[in-house]
């Protein structure tokens, strides 16, 4: 196996079902990127009321919202990369609103797992670094969202968001 996640579900509600479909699709997300193998990723699921306190306490908005990721290779302002030889890659953590996913899989006619998957990669393109801010960042993570997801089989119908 190319990563090495640790699950934390702190809803109590996600199945076992699921977690393997995050697993399996993570896995096959990392062999699309090259990522090399034991490199270690963190993956919380959580109640609308926890993400909104994360989302307010690291980003400054008042709302819960579907998906947070915590990108641990992103440096900030005056930090320096510290690469120990023989340590594993860590990415970072990946953190999803159960109650979240529910209500737009019901919003946008899908199934939970398609929302699920769709969140998970979302999350883990913006751990490796991929981002939306601009119209061409945009263009490139979520054409390959759609690359990943589709090889997968969890690929959206025509009438599903952008």
């Amino acid at each position: 196996m190319l990563l090495e996640i640790d699950f934390l579900d702190e809803t109590g509600e996600v199945q076992q079902s699921d977690i393997a479909l995050v697993s399996s699709l993570l896995q096959h997300a990392a062999k699309v990127e090259n990522i090399e193998e034991g490199t270690e990723l963190s993956v919380t699921f959580v109640t609308n009321e926890a993400i909104h306190e994360i989302n307010k306490q690291y980003r400054d908005k008042d709302a819960p919202t579907d998906v947070i990721s915590f990108a641990l290779e992103e440096l900030g302002e005056g930090e320096t990369a510290i690469i120990a030889e023989g340590m594993p890659r860590v990415l970072g953590d990946i953190i999803i609103s159960i109650d979240r996913t529910r209500e737009q899989a019901e919003e946008f006619g899908h199934s939970f797992e398609r929302e699920l998957g769709f969140l998970a990669i979302h999350g883990f393109l913006h751990v490796l670094g991929y981002d939306h801010m601009t119209p061409e960042d945009e263009k490139v993570m979520f054409g390959k969202q759609d690359e990943i997801l589709e090889s997968f089989g969890l690929s959206r119908d025509t009438n599903e968001r952008d």
